[in-house]
């Protein structure tokens, strides 16, 4: 498949609360109330978690029968070290992730070294695990001031 580019739109609502829309889906994002939030979905760093687990997850389903591997049960734990007092402005310190660690857990009987192959191959696939081990062009397109 070409390069294929995808797309979200997040829209403000009260608060911190945030819609977010992509295709035809739509999620809630919001803070907790510790940040400010009314804690009716998850925070964005915790999507970024989530993301990242479900993308392993995803290529664990996707690629499990070209390495013949048979499982009844695959799930990833993702937890991350940030400092809020980055994004508080309270303290000069990242305002992101500085590690993030995950368990993937696997239900079958294949041998732990073709569990292993079969991990190293999901971990190298993975687009979200690329996106944030390696740098990102990030950049600000364009300002749009609606009322203009």
């Amino acid at each position: 498949m070409p390069k294929t580019i995808f797309k979200a739109a997040a829209y403000l609502q009260e608060g911190v609360k945030v819609k977010v829309k992509s295709r035809n889906f739509e999620i809630t994002v919001d803070e907790p109330e510790s940040l400010g939030g009314t804690d009716t979905g998850m925070n964005p760093v915790e999507l970024v978690l989530g993301a990242l687990g479900a993308c392993q997850a995803i290529v664990a389903g996707a690629f499990a029968r070209k390495f013949k591997m048979e499982f009844t049960n695959f799930w990833v734990e993702v937890e991350g070290d940030l400092d809020t007092d980055g994004f508080l402005q309270i303290a000069d310190v990242r305002k992101g992730y500085s590690d993030i660690r995950y368990n993937i857990h696997i239900e079958t009987d294949a041998p732990r070294e073709k569990v292993e192959e079969f991990v190293a191959f999901i971990e190298d696939t993975c687009p979200v695990g690329d996106t944030l081990a390696n740098t990102v062009n990030l950049k600000l397109n364009k300002i749009i001031i609606e009322n203009e």
